[in-house]
């Protein structure tokens, strides 16, 4: 989605230079077509980098502000992702700089780290999903998606959203009811969240004040506040916790197990709050090829409205066949949720994200900071479920339900 953007006469197609961040699947061969591309890595994009750039096209690791950007003719910014706490809009309105975001571009690979997440943690430590109940804080493209596959495991959900109920109460917020089958949001109050759920997983943007500000959302009032035993996911903005107030939480049981993607100060994140989560990943929730590579489009499809010309250039071609296209399992004698824990395994190996992460997690800062970073960028190949055939030999029908609820093709 993009905002401010419209046609601007005076950029000159032959001579335009672009600046596209590594971690953009495509990049080259989307703006290449636009003007003369370089890739560099996002987070040592210097001021002496943009001098003579028109666009930029990146991710999240890029801080773009006056900083980055006075005295360059850069005229209009893109970031691949779905958050824009790294982008300086007040200053891009001030300056006359047009740019746009990548909303729901990555959420379904965010729903999908939640899922195999989740189930992870239960087959690890003998609970059961079915019949819990796992709050939502946050219910935009990514929570909405989470909400989805939570449903599909048999977890009853609670949805918060303060920003989305008050826009829906007053009409400036479409009700998705009937709507891919899909009901009517029912929203409730964070005490009530706080007070039932066994889990509770946080997908917000991270804003600064406000009445919804969202940074140390979950601070120590709210792990005080929150069902003893409480499982906690945040795959959002690691800001959005009070890291002291986390393992404080841990430490007198009130927060049984945690699961964290995001981290406050990262890529200089606390070893002292690595050590205490069940599983820890560097920032990758997101990361999904096909989440990368329809960010990648989004931003290519809004430079070109900004620049006037049609986008031509096409991803669809380019796109390599399924790592997984076919899983066949013996359901006889399983229960179903080993059985949806060992193809979602199949698909995504997220306990080697957790473990080369952990590897990485050296003592000396400089070195920790960069081994975060190269693990983003260097992310190995995941595809998302969609992509991926299963075959269940035996089974039940809420089995088979399962499967589909989390995207898989049954056959």
């Amino acid at each position: 989605m993009s905002k401010q953007i419209g046609p601007n006469n005076v950029l000159n197609m032959n001579m335009m230079k672009i600046i596209c961040a590594t971690n953009m699947p495509f990049a080259m061969e989307a703006f290449s077509t636009l003007g003369d591309t370089r890739i560099l890595e996002g987070r040592h994009i210097k001021p002496e980098d943009v001098r003579e750039t028109e666009i930029l096209a990146l991710r999240s690791t890029t801080k773009v502000n006056r900083e980055l950007l006075e005295g360059s003719k850069v005229r209009f910014v893109g970031t691949a992702t779905i958050g824009t706490d790294h982008l300086d809009i007040a200053y891009f309105d001030k300056a006359g700089i047009k740019w746009c975001y990548a909303p729901g571009c990555n959420a379904n690979s965010v729903s999908e780290y939640v899922t195999a997440a989740l189930l992870y943690l239960a087959c690890k430590h003998g609970f059961t999903l079915r019949g819990k109940t796992i709050g939502v804080i946050g219910v935009g493209n990514v929570g909405r998606l989470v909400v989805q596959k939570a449903r599909a495991l048999g977890m009853r959900v609670l949805l918060n959203d303060p920003p989305r109920e008050r826009a829906e109460a007053s009409g400036q917020w479409a009700v998705s009811s009937g709507q891919n089958g899909e009901e009517a949001p029912h929203f409730v109050s964070l005490d009530q969240v706080l007070a039932e759920a066994d889990i509770i997983t946080v997908h917000v943007p991270l804003t600064k004040e406000g009445p919804d500000k969202t940074i140390h959302l979950a601070d120590a009032a709210f792990f005080k506040r929150a069902k003893k035993g409480l499982i906690f996911l945040n795959a959002a903005r690691g800001p959005v916790v009070d890291s002291s107030a986390l393992i404080h939480a841990l430490d007198e049981g009130q927060v049984s197990h945690v699961i964290l993607d995001t981290w406050e100060g990262e890529p200089n994140y606390r070893l002292n709050v690595l050590a205490h989560v069940d599983i820890a990943t560097p920032h990758i929730a997101g990361h999904s090829f096909e989440g990368k590579v329809m960010g990648t489009v989004i931003v290519y499809r809004e430079v070109c409205k900004f620049l006037g010309v049609p986008a031509t250039w096409s991803h669809e071609s380019l796109m390599p066949p399924p790592l997984v296209p076919e899983v066949r399992v013996d359901v006889a004698g399983r229960d179903d949720q080993s059985v949806l824990r060992e193809v979602v395994r199949q698909v995504y190996d997220l306990e080697g994200d957790d473990r080369r992460f952990r590897e990485s997690a050296v003592l000396d800062e400089k070195t920790r900071m960069k081994n975060f970073d190269h693990l983003r960028s260097h992310y190995p190949e995941r595809r998302e479920f969609q992509y991926t055939k299963v075959k269940l030999n035996g089974g039940s029908n809420d089995l088979r339900c399962a499967f589909t609820g989390l995207g898989f093709k049954v056959i």
